[in-house]
């Protein structure tokens, strides 16, 4: 199932829903976002190990994992039900159905399959991860954390970036800024190359007040061309504004305008609307 895994491993969380009023892209995957972990695997499975209900369950959950990236989703649920014909309990298909369901918006089935990948295997940390963040969507933050702190109590789980990132989204959602400090500190500090963990720390430092430190991570995203977007333009503008830089508020403003015109940010920008 490792081609799998890897195909499921590059889902965007956001796909989920976006985290109202904070900058969360397509990246927790962290975003991320994710399918199957490897993270309570026994030794290596190579190809010689697989039967052929293994190889035919491996190729409908890759092609499930394409239609769903693509919004795809019925065709996605197809494939997933022929992979789970071929392997009943096959937790990855579980997973990833789950995350289909919640995308459609079938948050009853979605959350009953959650459960049923974590009755199979409690400590498959991508699973915990997963459901934590659909719970978040569904404004349940004090179960969310628990999820997520499940997923971060694994001793061989491989993502705690992306859980630092959502667990810290999560608190900012809920209200909870110092800790959503927190965390997003700590997924800096374990991806600092990770955009989106910039974005969504500079956010909640620039709610905060931390202006100085809120504009070195805009800046840090800003600085690299193919990072560089509406949402990083927005947060640099916001924070130059409030420190109250006209010259370069205009500049990031004309950089907003020309380079994204129909964004939700230009138009907040050309409303004034600077606090929403």
């Amino acid at each position: 199932m490792n081609d799998a895994k890897q195909v499921l491993k590059s889902l965007s969380l956001a796909r989920l829903g976006a985290a109202a009023g904070l900058l969360l892209l397509a990246m927790l995957g962290a975003g991320c976002a994710s399918g199957p972990s490897s993270s309570a695997s026994n030794s290596p499975r190579t190809e010689s190990d697989q039967t052929d209900a293994d190889r035919r369950a491996s190729v409908r959950l890759e092609l499930a994992a394409g239609y769903f990236s693509r919004g795809q989703y019925s065709t996605a649920l197809d494939e997933i039900k022929q992979a789970l014909i071929a392997k009943p309990d096959l937790r990855e298909a579980i997973n990833l159905r789950s995350l289909v369901y919640a995308a459609m918006g079938e948050n009853e089935m979605a959350e009953e399959g959650f459960k049923r990948a974590l009755s199979l295997n409690g400590h498959d940390g991508d699973t915990a991860h997963n459901y934590g963040w659909f719970l978040c969507q569904q404004s349940r933050y004090a179960q969310a954390r628990t999820q997520f702190d499940i997923a971060l109590a694994q001793p061989q789980y491989r993502s705690p970036g992306r859980t630092y990132l959502a667990k810290g989204v999560c608190d900012a959602r809920a209200g909870d800024l110092e800790q959503a400090e927190r965390n997003l500190t700590r997924a800096f500090e374990l991806d600092p190359a990770n955009p989106s963990i910039s974005l969504n720390l500079g956010e909640v430092l620039l709610r905060q007040g931390q202006l100085e430190r809120a504009r070195f991570y805009a800046r840090r995203v800003n600085a690299q061309a193919e990072q560089s977007n509406a949402q990083s333009l927005w947060l640099e503008l916001r924070v130059e504004r409030r420190l109250g830089n006209t010259v370069s508020v205009e500049e990031l403003s004309q950089q907003l305008r020309k380079r994204h015109p129909q964004s939700p940010e230009t138009q907040a920008l050309n409303n004034g609307r600077f606090d929403g």
